[in-house]
C-alpha cells in the first residue's frame, strides 16, 4: 500500500511525512516542486527511509503526475501543495493562482483520471485529501461564534481566495464526477520546520538575532493556533475514517492575539536562552505599519472531528510553543541553510531594515 503525498517539503507536509512513517509501514511517495518554501532538509531524517520515494515535480504537470500515479497505484493523493503566505500574495497573487488553482485543477484531472480506471474494490477505497485552511471563512468579529464546516466562504486576500477556489474545485469534482473526496481547513499552524516569514519563526530568530521583533498594526489579530503534529494526526485520522465529500475543521482550542504569542514566545525564550546582557526578549518588540485587509480574528470550531472521529490536539499553545522553541534552538544548521540572501530581502522589504 502506498500514499502519495504532494507539497512534501513544505512545513505541514514534512512534518505529516515524518509522523506517517514513524507510526506506519504504508510506503508514501512524495512530489514537491521545491520553491522558495519548498526544502528538501526537511526530509533529511528520511533519506535512508526505503518507504519514503521523492520526486521533484509540479502538481500541475499532468504528465508526470499520472505517470506516478499508474507506477505507483496510490490508495490515496494528500494535497498539501500550495502557496500560503499573505503578504507574499499581496505582493504577486500570480502565483497563488497558478499553483493553488490551476494547479489543483490539473491534478484534480490527473487523479480523476487515474481514479476511474481503478478495479471496483480499489476504487471504492481510494480517497483523494485536500489539505485547506481556516482563511476562506473570513474574518471575525471578537464575538462571533468560531468557524463551523457550514460557514460561508468569505475569502478576503489573494491567498485565501485562492485556496476557497481550491476548496470549490475540489467539492466539485466530488459532486460532478464522484471523485471521493475529503477536505480539511485548519486554524494557524505552528512548530519544527517552519519557514520564517510567518510569525512564530520570524520573531524568533528575529529576537535570537538581536533584531526588532516587528508586530503589524496594534498586535490584537487573533488566531486559533495549532501545533503541527497534532494537525498531521488530525489529517491521518481523516484519512483513516473520514465521510467521503465532507470537510473537517481542525483546530488547536487556542485563540490569542499576536502580541499575547510574541510575549509567550520571548518569554520561553527568556528562560531556555537568555540574553548576555540580561534585558528581556519582549525589549526588542516594534510595532509596524498593518498589511492590507489584514483580518481581525480567526477561531475554529473542532467539534466535529472530535465527535466524529475522536480527534483533538494533544499540545496546549504553552506546552506547543515550548517544543518549538527548544527545536529551533538546537536546529541552527537547518535555520541557516533557509534564512539565504533571498530570505534577509524579503524580510527587508517587508517590514523594513
Amino acid at each position: 500500500m502506498t500514499i502519495l503525498v504532494t507539497g512534501c517539503a513544505g512545513f505541514i507536509g514534512s512534518n505529516f511525512v515524518q509522523t506517517w512513517l514513524s507510526s506506519s509501514n504504508e510506503a508514501v511517495v512524495n512530489l514537491d516542486k521545491l520553491t522558495y518554501a519548498g526544502n528538501l532538509a526537511n526530509l533529511d531524517a528520511l533519506k535512508d527511509d526505503p518507504g519514503h520515494i521523492f520526486i521533484r515535480g509540479d502538481i500541475g504537470d499532468r504528465s508526470l503526475v499520472s505517470k506516478l500515479l499508474a507506477e505507483h497505484q496510490p490508495r490515496a493523493v494528500l494535497n498539501f501543495a500550495a502557496e500560503s503566505h499573505v503578504d507574499r500574495s499581496i505582493h504577486g497573487p500570480g502565483d497563488f493562482i497558478e499553483t493553488n488553482v490551476v494547479g489543483t485543477f490539473n491534478l484534480l484531472e490527473s487523479v480523476r483520471a487515474f481514479w476511474q480506471d481503478l478495479p471496483p474494490a480499489e476504487k471504492e477505497a481510494f480517497r483523494f485529501l485536500h489539505v485547506s485552511t481556516d482563511e476562506v471563512y473570513g474574518t471575525l468579529s471578537p464575538f462571533d461564534p468560531p468557524f463551523a464546516e457550514t460557514k460561508n466562504y468569505e475569502p478576503n486576500s489573494p491567498y485565501s481566495a485562492s485556496k476557497a477556489a481550491s476548496d470549490h474545485l475540489v467539492r466539485a469534482w466530488h459532486h460532478t464526477y464522484g471523485l471521493p473526496v475529503l477536505t480539511t481547513n485548519c486554524s494557524n499552524n505552528y512548530g519544527p520546520y517552519h519557514f520564517p516569514e510567518k510569525l512564530i519563526p520570524l520573531v524568533l530568530l528575529n529576537a535570537l538575532a538581536g533584531k526588532p521583533l516587528p508586530i503589524y498594526g496594534d498586535g490584537q489579530q487573533v488566531r486559533d493556533w495549532l501545533y503541527v503534529e497534532d494537525h498531521c494526526r488530525a489529517i491521518a485520522r481523516v484519512l483513516e475514517a473520514g465521510k467521503v465529500g465532507e470537510t473537517y475543521n481542525i483546530g488547536g482550542w487556542n485563540e490569542k492575539p499576536n502580541l499575547e504569542v510574541v510575549n509567550t514566545l520571548c518569554a520561553v525564550l527568556d528562560e531556555l536562552k537568555p540574553r548576555l546582557d540580561g534585558i528581556r526578549y519582549a525589549e526588542q518588540i516594534t510595532y509596524v505599519k498593518d498589511r492590507p485587509g489584514h483580518d481581525r480574528r480567526y477561531a475554529i470550531d473542532a467539534r466535529k472531528i472530535e465527535r466524529d472521529l475522536g480527534w483533538k490536539p494533544q499540545e496546549t499553545f504553552e506546552t506547543g510553543i515550548r517544543k518549538t522553541v527548544q527545536w529551533y534552538l538546537t536546529n541552527q544548521a537547518w535555520v541557516e541553510g533557509v534564512t539565504s540572501g533571498a530570505y534577509r530581502q524579503w524580510v527587508g522589504k517587508q517590514y523594513g531594515a
